[in-house]
């Protein structure tokens, strides 16, 4: 069963084209009788907002919204788009100081075609300027940015907002079909660090593993795909696939990675959340004063679960479990059920 939130959050462009004709139709109406022209306003925006919320990787659609705002002197909904395009976009710290203290109706939409020039939704334009990039290293344009550049920026943004890990995860899989697969696992692991019940990057993960060889891997990323959605048996599938490789073959049977393996995949699945994490370290004392009576890790997660710290709650939980902490799986189906 497919969430109705992933359903919202996955782009229909054919919708989104649909709303935003409709807004402009009655930004026209608004335009030619002033009499109703609050009302149609109001009726445009409506629809502008149903064409982002339907396709939001559109930048014609925030064009639209913005416009909009403008059109209705509304400075103060401007800088809401502003903060929701830049959420969209990882929420860099570089993007977001460009919105203190500015008068968004007389600059709103210069800033926000800026950062479309710059960081493009659409996954081709936007390796079309890293391509760019590229090739003209010795003379660099404000509008581009290197693939290193890019790499070592998506270390510091915020993948938090489902439509963020979308774009960004349409960005990887442009680079891992350039050739550049180790990048790719790198940076996706930073994508589901972030927002860890994406499972179809999990999946894509998985198979570039298996495709490789990585056996033990593929079965990680394929057992979290399972996990999240226990219907798709992708990891016992892969099992089959590998014990059919396998046949006729004087080799050990593999039924599995070591816990070793599994602890160490999934302790740094956890260190990468930490970057974003929300919680406060928990002191010494107050660790000796609650392990009393609970264990130290059921403690620590129960302190993620109350800052709604789900990233890392959920990464930690799956440690757990795998390392035979039975309690743990009780914790790790509410965490699923949050996120």
């Amino acid at each position: 069963m497919v969430d109705s939130q992933d359903l919202l959050q996955h782009p229909r462009r054919n919708l989104g084209n649909r709303y935003r004709s409709s807004a402009q139709k009655f930004a026209s109406l608004a335009q030619k009788d002033p009499e109703r022209a609050r009302e149609n306003f109001a009726w445009a925006e409506q629809n502008a907002r149903q064409a982002i919320l339907h396709d939001f990787t559109d930048e014609r659609n925030w064009r639209c919204l913005a416009e909009l705002k403008v059109s209705n002197k509304d400075g103060d909904g401007l800088h809401a788009v502003m903060e929701d395009v830049f959420s969209i976009l990882g929420r860099d710290p570089e993007h977001l100081d460009q919105l203190k203290g500015i008068d968004f109706l007389a600059v709103g939409r210069e800033l926000l075609e800026a950062a479309f020039s710059r960081d493009p939704l659409d996954p081709d334009s936007w390796w079309s300027l890293i391509t760019e990039s590229e090739a003209n290293k010795e003379e660099p344009s404000p509008y581009t940015i290197t693939l290193s550049e890019f790499s070592e920026r998506c270390k510091r943004l915020d993948f938090r907002d489902q439509r963020a890990n979308i774009v960004f995860g349409r960005r990887l899989e442009r680079i891992r079909t350039s050739g550049n697969e180790n990048l790719f696992i790198e940076l996706a692991r930073h994508l589901l660090a972030h927002r860890p019940n994406n499972h179809e990057l999990w999946m894509e993960m998985g198979r570039l593993h298996e495709r490789r060889e990585e056996i033990d891997d593929a079965w990680s990323c394929y057992d979290h795909v399972q996990q999240l959605r226990p219907h798709m048996d992708v990891r016992d599938q892969f099992l089959t696939r590998l014990k059919g490789s396998m046949d006729g073959k004087d080799v050990t049977p593999w039924s599995g990675p070591s816990v070793t393996h599994r602890d160490a995949f999934l302790e740094n699945m956890v260190a990468l959340t930490k970057r974003v994490s929300t919680q406060e370290l928990i002191s010494t004392e107050e660790v000796e004063e609650e392990t009393a009576t609970a264990p130290l890790d059921q403690v620590r997660l129960e302190a993620l679960m109350v800052a709604e710290d789900y990233q890392q709650a959920f990464f930690m939980a799956r440690r757990l479990v795998a390392n035979g902490e039975n309690w743990a799986e009780e914790i790790l189906r509410e965490i699923q059920q949050k996120m």
